[in-house]
């Protein structure tokens, strides 16, 4: 019932179970073996992992399945290289490279990304989208899928310029920024005119506003800035009918009604927002996923892991678009043990 169950919550008709997702756990391949009993681990064949992460997911019960196409890479060789600490299984995600190719807050100030990086082809854009979302679909049938935008806006910025010269610009001219960040908006709404016109029903919308500790930029820049380009890169979503859904890691509590207004249809959050807050302003309007947190999950007693999934619950079960999650991930450290107690205690809780 992931499917229907999923759409359910999709649609605010509250499904007779709480559904749930969950980000990376299909990867912590100790925990996939041994759901699964797949012999499956960081080097093992493409054809096995594949196969392996379908089983888990499926015996996890993922109702919706969170997932974007558009990333940094099309920012092509002008963009910040950060590199990467290892997080994946194995640390096959580690990388040390670390490049950016502007020198100075004035050569981010004067970036124009119309002039480096184009136009691009509609049709093309359109075709794209809906080959992710109908790949997305073939791999796990069984739960909503999605295909989106990640480098929406100021993660887009940071993607092109690295955190440094970002504050640094910012720093140098907060108007210049500003106006640099409509530069960029024109640039990627030709994703979201396309997203818009693509056949798909669900969008994600990532962008990273926040940091653990809130708002890195006044609050009054993103209110300028911000959110006002959201309303025209949403516009296209909108008309088109398409639910859409929000990602922002970090706290971003204090922007709660400024997204809300833009238009969107749910969020997505990591612990240190407040979930409590969207649930009680925007629990019969709007769909919210989340917001156990990964911590409690690595390093707590199993007293410790029931009650945060208590927590969750007694926040969200009574909403009909309330999804289940641990809000940033379950990486490939938690203790499988512990995993699996958490997948016990959502199961036991999770009927209505």
């Amino acid at each position: 019932m992931s499917y229907s169950d999923g759409m359910a919550a999709i649609n605010l008709e509250m499904p007779p179970r709480v559904p749930r997702t969950e980000y990376s756990a299909e990867f912590h391949w100790d925990l996939v073996k041994t759901v699964t009993g797949i012999d499956v681990n960081a080097e093992s064949p493409a054809d096995v992992q594949s196969k392996a992460k379908y089983a888990f997911m499926k015996a996890w019960n993922y109702d919706f399945v969170w997932s974007t196409l558009i990333d940094a890479d099309v920012f092509g060789d002008v963009r910040t290289k950060m590199g990467h600490a290892a997080y994946a299984s194995g640390g096959v995600d580690f990388s040390s490279e670390v490049y950016c190719p502007f020198n100075s807050p004035e050569d981010v100030l004067r970036f124009d990304p119309w002039e480096i990086y184009g136009s691009r082809d509609k049709k093309a854009l359109v075709k794209d989208f809906e080959e992710h979302y109908k790949k997305n679909c073939r791999f796990y049938p069984d739960g909503v899928n999605m295909t989106g935008i990640y480098v929406s806006c100021m993660s887009g910025l940071i993607g092109i310029f690295g955190w440094d010269m970002l504050l640094l610009a910012a720093g140098t001219d907060i108007e210049g920024f500003g106006e640099l960040t409509n530069r960029y908006a024109s640039w990627i709404h030709q994703y979201f005119d396309a997203l818009g016109e693509a056949d798909v029903p669900v969008v994600m919308i990532h962008d990273d506003i926040v940091w653990t500790s809130g708002a890195f930029l006044h609050p009054q820049w993103y209110r300028k800035y911000v959110f006002p380009n959201y309303k025209k890169l949403f516009a296209p979503l909108i008309e088109s009918g398409k639910k859409i859904i929000y990602t922002s890691d970090g706290n971003y509590t204090e922007f709660i009604d400024d997204i809300a207004d833009c238009g969107i249809h749910g969020f997505v959050m990591e612990p240190t927002t407040d979930m409590k807050y969207i649930a009680e302003k925007y629990g019969k309007t709007h769909v919210f996923i989340g917001n156990a947190d990964t911590l409690i999950l690595l390093n707590g007693t199993k007293e410790d892991i029931y009650n945060e999934v208590r927590r969750c619950m007694d926040i969200g079960k009574n909403c009909p678009g309330f999804f289940m999650a641990v809000g940033n991930h379950i990486p490939p450290n938690t203790p499988v043990e512990n995993a699996l107690y958490y997948n016990e205690i959502y199961n036991k809780l999770s009927r209505r």
